[in-house]
């Protein structure tokens, strides 16, 4: 899970996905910026995440790194400039095709963003934890089918 900071949008996915899915599975987040390494998460989105039954206050802001291609199937980003800078730092063909649009998932091919609710209000937080949700319970089904 990918976004600019990784203190609001991809903590907030990460967190989500983690829930829907065995533990057998790797689920982590990063910012393809560095302003927010080893930060915890936006205390909006803790607040909506605790909201919502889940604990996303021990996560910490990392940079995305060239070696997440190696170690993660999938890459899900959160808008159209988190794809850019992801792509960018692939190596290859395969790295480009780990990487999607999250809200593919649920709107296919449409290349929706998830807002970045950050400089915004508490609601938009809760908006977009429930556009993540939504993504994230079909990630799940095709992960676990």
């Amino acid at each position: 899970m990918v976004c600019l900071g990784n203190i609001c949008r991809s903590p907030l996915a990460e967190g989500i996905l983690r829930t829907k899915l065995p533990e057998n599975f790797t689920v982590d987040s990063a910012g393809t910026s560095n302003y927010h390494i080893g930060n915890a998460p936006d205390r909006r989105s803790v607040a909506i995440a605790k909201l919502n039954g889940l604990d996303i206050s021990n996560l910490r802001g990392r940079q995305f790194k060239v070696s997440d291609f190696d170690t993660f199937d999938l890459i899900y980003v959160m808008d159209d400039s988190n794809f850019k800078n992801v792509v960018k730092l692939a190596r290859n063909d395969e790295d480009i095709a780990k990487v999607s649009m999250i809200l593919n998932e649920v709107y296919p091919n449409e290349n929706c963003n998830v807002p970045d609710p950050y400089y915004g209000g508490d609601n938009g937080f809760e908006t977009v934890y429930n556009m993540l949700d939504e993504a994230c319970t079909i990630i799940a089904t095709k992960l676990t089918e």
